[in-house]
């Protein structure tokens, strides 16, 4: 209690926590705002209805873009297409030799590229939203009647003025984002993320404990029964499984590979200074949870391509490659851990240079045992980081298809096994990680104690 007061006792910690929660309250009210000329209720029974694929691709997509597809809000879309944008323009600042020069600009570089992504992102969330609008309007439940409002199926006006709803929304959060990582504290777009799915954690637990209000007599015995209900020894591994999870998630995230360095001695004076030993700490995951977040969204554009083609031409091909690009599938989740498997290199790359750190150890006077500074120090460290990066996302992958694994070997909901093992944990208990972490530099810097301090 005493660290939490010291936190509220500082003026500027203070109130960066509050302009990030005030953020994050408005995120959550908007969340629950509908979008105009769509029957709710009818939408709502036929999600309810929908038991395979469909309903499970909303969900899922739901959870990773902190929006609400399954009941069509102003914020539907999520901040994934901002998401989606930013992955573009990394990738192409990689590769196209103007963008890589202007990222090498400083600040006002990363301010052009910001802006480009903007305009992309408004791009993208016209697309998706087009396909958004087109399955609201087009779909009906099983007694026939429309999702939309009796009399505004086919009117001039619905979709121009539902496409620009859900595209104002996707902004808004980005704007939302960007503010809290100016005045809050915290990645914004994580945090936007993390509070969809921590608002989720309820359904889910509901959904696995109680069955039309009332709770469930099968997770007192053993065995369940042949309905596929939860027992309780789903329940007993459940719960394993979740502190296994936060523990695994926790301990690698916090690992670190330290390489030995010594500091030259030099003479001043009479007196001599340096010799001493320390340690370059290297991240074992050094990516975070970004390359999760980036391969979900990647995967999540196929999927809405196929289904919009489909609909639209009632094409085969488009059909199978739906089915497989589906969630549970087999081919699905080896595309998902290669893109996992890319996207730690990419994103490690991007962040951690080699010969800059080997240079800055060289101008300081330190160097590695057994290795001359410069080329040498540098040809070391990168061979060291492949390393670690290798195990580190060989976590992430194995994290990120838990819950398919889950579900269909103990027969539970998707929604139960997404939140309790899987990448969903993986992103809340790493942005937790993250906040916790930029709360201690603030106390530290003050000279109080850190949170996780002993």
């Amino acid at each position: 209690m005493g660290k939490l007061k010291a936190i509220f006792s500082i003026p500027e910690l203070r109130q960066k926590i509050f302009i990030t929660l005030g953020f994050l309250i408005i995120y959550r009210i908007g969340y629950f705002v509908p979008l105009p000329f769509v029957n709710q209720s009818e939408m709502l029974k036929n999600l309810a209805a929908q038991q395979g694929t469909l309903g499970q691709v909303l969900g899922f997509v739901s959870m990773f873009s902190g929006g609400n597809l399954s009941n069509a809000c102003i914020f539907a879309l999520g901040i994934m297409p901002y998401i989606s944008a930013s992955i573009i323009f990394q990738l192409l600042a990689a590769v196209w030799p103007p963008l890589e020069k202007l990222q090498k600009e400083g600040e006002i570089g990363r301010k052009k590229i910001n802006e480009y992504t903007r305009y992309a992102t408004v791009g993208i969330c016209m697309i998706q939203a087009i396909f958004v609008v087109r399955f609201i309007m087009g779909s009906r439940d099983a007694g026939g009647q429309n999702l939309a409002v009796p009399g505004w199926e086919s009117a001039w006006v619905t979709w121009p003025t539902m496409i620009m709803i859900l595209t104002a929304g996707t902004v808004f959060l980005m704007w939302i984002g960007e503010q809290i990582d100016e005045y809050g504290i915290g990645n914004g777009i994580s945090l936007i993320i993390m509070a969809g799915i921590v608002a989720r954690i309820p359904d889910a637990t509901g959904s696995l404990l109680f069955d039309q209000g009332k709770l469930r007599t099968t997770i007192f015995t053993l065995g369940g029964s042949t309905t596929g209900d939860v027992s309780f020894e789903k329940l007993v591994v459940l719960v394993l499984l979740f502190i296994g999870v936060v523990v695994a998630v926790i301990a690698i995230t916090k690992g670190q590979r330290r390489i030995p360095t010594q500091s030259a001695k030099h003479v001043r004076g009479r007196r001599v200074y340096g010799g001493t030993r320390q340690f370059l700490p290297l991240r074992v995951n050094q990516a975070g949870v970004m390359p999760v977040i980036f391969a979900s969204s990647l995967l999540m554009l196929p999927m809405f391509l196929f289904m919009g083609i489909a609909n639209a031409t009632d094409a085969s091909w488009a059909t199978t490659l739906r089915t497989i690009f589906e969630r549970q599938g087999y081919v699905y989740n080896l595309f998902y851990i290669a893109l996992i498997y890319f996207f730690c290199y990419f994103w490690t790359a991007i962040i951690f240079n080699p010969k800059e750190m080997a240079n800055n150890l060289k101008d300081y006077g330190s160097f590695i045992p057994g290795y001359r500074p410069g080329k040498r120090t540098a040809e070391y460290l990168e061979k060291v980081m492949m390393r670690i990066t290798y195990v580190g996302a060989a976590f992430l992958a194995v994290i990120a298809v838990i819950p398919s694994v889950v579900q269909s070997a103990m027969n539970i909901d998707y929604r139960v096994a997404s939140f309790y093992g899987g990448t969903g944990l993986l992103i809340v208990v790493s942005v937790a990680l993250d906040v916790v972490q930029k709360i201690n530099s603030h106390l530290v810097m003050r000279n109080y104690p850190g949170l996780t301090d002993d």
